[in-house]
């Protein structure tokens, strides 16, 4: 079997090198980091990633979001930096690097696009990473549509990863989020709207040809599969303030429907259950094999040895395995016919 991991983490040395010169988000990142030697030093990588066989993998950077480094300047700055590096990576070593998705500087649109559009064209690169929000702000927001135009035009798909912190509370009453909820409940819900905005707002009608991967399994929609679908069948139904039902007949389909066109990966922390209930969602043909790594107990191997046991314990058919493993990934990032 090969293995193809759809969604880790790692920093090119120059962006590495660059980020710690930077203040606020960029300098908090040291603390957590700094500590994680798999996630910038190539020769811990390459260690790592020894320990498993026939293994490769799609690189991304890891957080925070580089619209979260600065202006506008400095994160189209970082992307360059960051996404030569990362393609780089893949001419250098394609025995372990199958592809990389490209980051962007979200929070100037438009030299977003045209940082996708060298991406694609110049870089070679396989996809597009994007955060569920932007510095606060949706995705949905007309100013971004033209990224996403970029990625449904060259057929590449778009790898949606949480961005919250804990300046954003659990309750109305405080000023911050505690015990770092933020993160454990607050990322999957941060993705689940990011997706519902996306297919409320009709982006996703606009776009038939668009690819979203919602990382760690699509997050809560799955489990919550009764309410995104005959509840938001009723859309409408809890809200007096403005009519919600047009909403609905102004989609071409049940907003399920929407949540079954994503795309989904394994990194769900060594989860049987969480890994069960996504693919009873999505299916063999909409899932990856993705570890998050190197974010692991262990910073690197841990993730990867969990969710391959766990995925080497289902009761699956050989093609489904292969199609989780590898064939999807080689179809989705376009990496050709692997055997």
């Amino acid at each position: 079997m090969q293995y193809i991991d759809a969604f880790n983490h790692f920093f090119p040395k120059a962006l590495w090198e660059r980020i710690q010169r930077l203040d606020g988000a960029g300098k908090d990142i040291g603390k957590r980091m700094q500590g994680i030697p798999c996630i910038f030093d190539l020769e811990t990588r390459f260690r790592v990633m020894d320990e498993f066989a026939n293994y490769r993998q799609i690189l991304s950077l890891g957080m925070p979001p580089l619209e979260a480094m600065g202006t506008g300047e400095v994160s189209t700055e970082l992307a360059r930096l960051g996404n030569d590096g990362l393609a780089e990576l893949v001419r250098d070593h394609p025995d372990r690097f199958a592809g990389f998705v490209a980051a962007l500087p979200m929070n100037a649109p438009e030299a977003a696009a045209r940082e996708a559009e060298r991406a694609f064209t110049e870089l070679g690169a396989n996809g597009l990473q994007i955060h569920s929000n932007i510095n606060g702000a949706p995705l949905d927001e007309e100013r971004f549509f033209q990224i996403f135009e970029v990625a449904a035009k060259h057929r590449k798909p778009m790898l949606l990863h949480p961005s919250r912190g804990a300046n954003m509370p659990d309750y109305l009453t405080e000023t911050k989020s505690k015990y770092e909820i933020w993160w454990t409940f607050g990322w999957p819900y941060e993705t689940s709207a990011a997706m519902a905005r996306l297919v409320f707002s009709g982006f996703m009608d606009r776009l038939p040809d668009l690819k979203i991967v919602a990382h760690h399994m699509g997050a809560m929609v799955p489990f919550f599969e009764g309410r995104v679908g005959p509840g938001w069948d009723q859309l409408g139904k809890r809200t007096s303030d403005e009519d919600l039902t047009l909403v609905l007949k102004s989609l071409k389909k049940r907003p399920l429907d929407y949540f079954k066109d994503f795309y989904a990966d394994t990194a769900v922390f060594g989860s049987r259950a969480a890994t069960l209930c996504g693919l009873e969602f999505y299916g063999a043909d909409r899932v990856l094999f993705a570890s998050d790594s190197p974010f692991d107990p262990e910073k690197g191997p841990g993730y990867i040895r969990d969710t391959l046991k766990i995925l080497n314990g289902l009761d699956l058919s050989q093609g489904d395995m292969e199609k989780i493993c590898f064939r999807n990934a080689a179809t989705l990032f376009g990496l050709g016919d692997l055997h």
